[in-house]
């Protein structure tokens, strides 16, 4: 816990770099366990493959870059050059004046065309992390922007399962306990929220952010203000 950033966050990054996932991926039923799955339109497209400039290809990139993050609740520091699967990423979540360093990692790009129940189809692509040990939380969290081929509607998609972790501070732990899930779901309202004002932005025609260069190699920090 700390009240101002990071100060060295290539360090914390090389030493998260050796930390192991903090829950077994095959233990997320039970008491305690969140099922997520929360969806946001974006904009609408012609029916068919994603429009070059369209809202799904601008999305694609913020979603790449964790630009759909809204900072006064999480941003993340990362290696810019490094391959998106196996990403370690050192997250800063804030609550009042305070911030939680918290390690995860990525662990899947998805990019295919499905089937829906509704017997339409969508094109998906993004990408999920798992938790690290020392993190508050367990879990993994699926970032998708998809877009359904048959109608066009192109919509940001959070997929989670969640729980909380040991946490040793029982300051933090009671804390965490009281406001925790309400920051989670504010989360997730706010990055779709986000996304779907930038990625509007963009098409009017403003730059598209792109995360901040914080040191002397690739290092940076998303999103951007």
């Amino acid at each position: 816990m700390r009240i101002t950033a990071h100060p060295d966050p290539a360090g914390a990054l090389r030493e998260i770099a050796g930390y192991r996932l903090n829950y077994d991926p095959a233990d997320t039923e039970g008491r305690g366990w969140h099922h997520d799955r929360v969806r946001h339109l974006l904009g609408d497209e012609e029916p068919g493959e994603p429009a070059p400039g369209g809202p799904f290809e601008i999305a694609r990139g913020l979603v790449h870059d964790y630009e759909f993050a809204e900072p006064a609740i999480m941003r993340a520091y990362f290696h810019r050059d490094a391959p998106l699967v196996g990403r370690d990423m050192l997250l800063e979540g804030r609550f009042a004046v305070l911030r939680f360093p918290m390690g995860v990692r990525v662990d899947a790009e998805v990019d295919e065309v499905r089937d829906r129940a509704d017997g339409t189809r969508e094109r998906s692509w993004g990408w999920s992390y798992r938790t690290l040990e020392h993190h508050l939380e367990r879990g993994r969290l699926l970032y998708e922007v998809v877009k359904n081929l048959d109608t066009g509607r192109v919509e940001f998609v959070i997929t989670g399962v969640s729980s909380r972790a040991a946490i040793p501070n029982p300051v933090i732990a009671l804390g965490f306990g009281v406001f925790g899930r309400w920051t989670q779901t504010r989360f997730y309202r706010a990055a779709g929220r986000r996304l779907a004002r930038v990625v509007a932005d963009v098409a009017a025609g403003a730059d598209r952010p792109v995360p901040r260069g914080i040191g002397p190699d690739d290092l940076v920090v998303a999103p951007t203000d």
